[in-house]
């Protein structure tokens, strides 16, 4: 008996409940509406991720590893809970090695020869002119915990630091207060999504895509599990101010700029 809970404690130690997975539905599907993700683009590089860090799952992030880009993260909002910012950044050591941890990693504390390979490093941000913009922001975050969860590569692309600092950040604060408002108070269930479009543009001898735009949406869900609430927006990876559309439209456009069809967010 004892031999038996001392091999099921070393399972919940070992964090194997999440990782790099072959299907976000049935792995992290408690971070998408209705536990059904948004599209997924064709193609091996890209990889779903149970975002983990200590064994916990706090979002999901669809990565492309040749571009080293997110395609988008998805997350559920709780309401502001005051998160402060940590300044180190995390990588995903399975993306370069399956047999790695599942667990986010500071790079210092990665050893392996090809690290790099599939993800951005913070040595490509240096000097780029560019930020580590997040898709799943601290500031919309539900925890300390799941904030410092955000400070991972793979859920940041290189965005203009204007825009990053100044309408992207308006946005943020703008969509957390209007959920507060109308969402949260009828106890509805709020998802986000939020992604970019890959550009032309690449930091670091060509190893980081540059996104073109930035996107995101919201869905808040009633006890029936219908959709009354929702928007999306989108803007140009410049100091504009992102365009405010219904998620239809938005999907329709998405369809255009990744050029595939149907683009779907909730």
């Amino acid at each position: 008996m004892m031999l038996l809970l001392h091999v099921l404690m070393l399972l919940l130690l070992s964090g194997s409940s999440a990782k790099v997975v072959d299907n976000f539905e049935s792995k992290c599907g408690k971070f998408f509406a209705n536990k059904k993700s948004q599209t997924k683009l064709p193609g091996s590089q890209y990889k779903q991720i149970c975002q983990t860090l200590n064994n916990f799952d706090y979002y999901a992030t669809f990565y492309d590893t040749n571009n080293k880009i997110p395609v988008y993260s998805s997350y559920k909002f709780k309401g502001l809970k005051g998160c402060t910012r940590q300044n180190k950044w995390y990588i995903e050591p399975q993306l370069d090695d399956n047999n790695e941890s599942s667990n986010m990693t500071y790079e210092n504390d990665v050893k392996m020869p090809r690290l790099g390979d599939n993800q951005a490093l913070n040595g490509d941000y240096e000097g780029s002119g560019y930020d580590k913009g997040h898709l799943a922001p601290v500031y919309q975050a539900q925890s300390q915990d799941c904030a410092d969860a955000t400070f991972t590569l793979t859920n940041a692309a290189p965005q203009n630091p204007s825009f990053n600092r100044g309408q992207w950040r308006v946005l943020e604060n703008k969509i957390a207060a209007d959920l507060s408002n109308r969402c949260l108070p009828k106890k509805y269930s709020v998802y986000i999504v939020t992604g970019v479009v890959p550009g032309t543009k690449n930091i670091k001898e060509n190893r980081v895509k540059v996104p073109s735009h930035f996107w995101t949406a919201y869905c808040c869900l009633d006890n029936n599990k219908i959709c009354q609430i929702s928007s999306g927006f989108i803007g140009k990876n410049e100091n504009v101010t992102p365009e405010e559309k219904t998620v239809k439209n938005l999907e329709e456009e998405l369809e255009i700029l990744y050029k595939i069809k149907p683009f779907n967010l909730f």
